[in-house]
Formats: C-alpha cells, structure tokens, sequence
C-alpha cells in the first residue's frame, strides 16, 4: 500500500508547492499595484497618520499571530503556509508606511538637519546600493527574494550574511535614516529609530529566528550562534 500511495503524496506536495508560488506571485504583483495606488493618493491629516504609525503598529500583532501558528504546528509546510502571509502583510504594511513617510517627511514639524543636500543625495544612493547587494546576496547564495517574493532554499550564510544575520534590515534601516537625512527631517530620523525599527527588530526575533530554526534545524543555530544578529561584526578565519 506504501509504494502505491507515494507516488500520489508526491503529486500532491507538487501540487501545493505550485499553488503556494502562484499565491506569492499574485500577492506579490497585488502589493505593488497597491503601493503605487497609495503613490498616487493624497489623503487627509488623519489617514496619513494611520498610514505612517498605524500600520507599523499592526506589524506587532501581525507577528505575535504568525509566531502562534508556527508552534501550534511547527513543519516545514506550516511555516510555508504562514511565512507566505506574515511576509505579504508585512511587506503591505511597511511599503504603505514607507511611502507615505517619505512622501510627508520634508512637511514635518521640527527641527531641521543642517546637512548639505548633495550629501543627502550621496547617502541615499550609497545605503541604497548596499541594500540591493544584500537582495543579490540573498538571491544567489540563499536562492530566494525578499518577503513573500520567494523562501529561501538554503541559509546563506558567507557574503555580507558572514558579517551580520540581518544585513539586508540593516541596510534598508540606513538607507531609510539616509532618507531622512536628505529630507532634512529630524522627525522622519526619529521616527525610523522609534517606531519602524522596533518593529522590524520584533519580526526578526519573535518570528524569523523561529521559522529559520524550523526550515534549516541544526543549521541555523550553528549560524546564530556564530554571526551577530544586526551589527556586523569581521567575519573570523
């Protein structure tokens, strides 16, 4: 009876394994279409507040959440199911937090940076490049993309990820600071520190660490016991 059923279980997880990548590609192009519509809008005082906190603040019990469901149930299928719709929620939220902070940021009461603006500019596009270099690392060293785009296959452990676990958070979060710094804005810089920060730090400690353990066992807690968890640190002989 085993041999005849196998092949059946076979075709089954190919087939939830196609369903799974459709749903990240549709979720995916669904994310960006949204973000662009929010590009395009010009809300009241009110709603851009919700935009710019509220919906950080939702990240946290978005993770609490995604975090129960893992250890009600802790396989690599489950977390397949749960990382696809803790990622895409994540990757919605802060993209519409992200956009409207940037959008608003140079409008914001308080003081201003005195820093000159093509120095701003420099920073912006330097963090920004090293931020792209961490999503190639990802790509061709873990063979996945960031958020619900793709899981990586395997752990990535050398490149920039020998330096720091999080180096693509860590670069996003300079390169948002960067931002802040060209807008001039002093509210925009405190804002990443206070609210966007924290709320990436709670992602990757409370659901992250876990999923990984999870995906890549023994592996991974190799890996974090060895490398850092955010600031790098010269990867050792």
């Amino acid at each position: 009876m085993g041999a005849i059923r196998a092949p059946y279980s076979e075709s089954s997880r190919s087939v939830r394994q196609r369903t799974l990548t459709l749903i990240r590609v549709i979720a995916f192009a669904s994310t960006v279409a949204l973000w662009r519509w929010i590009l395009q809008q010009s809300f009241s005082p009110l709603v851009n507040l919700v935009c710019i906190i509220g919906t950080l603040l939702a990240i946290f019990p978005t993770v609490w959440i995604g975090r129960r469901l893992l250890d009600i149930k802790p396989t690599r299928e489950q977390v397949a199911r749960v990382t696809t719709a803790v990622h895409t929620i994540l990757m919605v939220l802060f993209g519409i937090a992200i956009i409207k902070a940037i959008q608003k940021g140079k409008t914001w009461p308080g003081l201003l940076i005195p820093i000159p603006h093509i120095l701003g500019i420099v920073l912006v596009y330097s963090t920004g490049a090293v931020t792209l270099l961490t999503v190639v690392n990802l790509a061709l060293r873990g063979l996945g993309a960031p958020f619900a785009i793709a899981l990586s296959r395997r752990l990535a452990t050398d490149w920039l990820y020998s330096w720091t676990r999080n180096p693509m958070v860590l670069a996003t979060l300079a390169w948002l600071i960067a931002m802040g710094l060209w807008l001039q804005s002093t509210l925009f810089v405190v804002w990443v520190l206070v609210l966007v920060a924290p709320a990436w730090m709670v992602f990757l400690k409370v659901y992250e660490e876990r999923e990984l353990e999870i995906r890549f066992g023994e592996a991974y807690l190799a890996y974090k016991a060895k490398i850092p968890f955010l600031w790098p640190r010269r990867p050792q002989a």
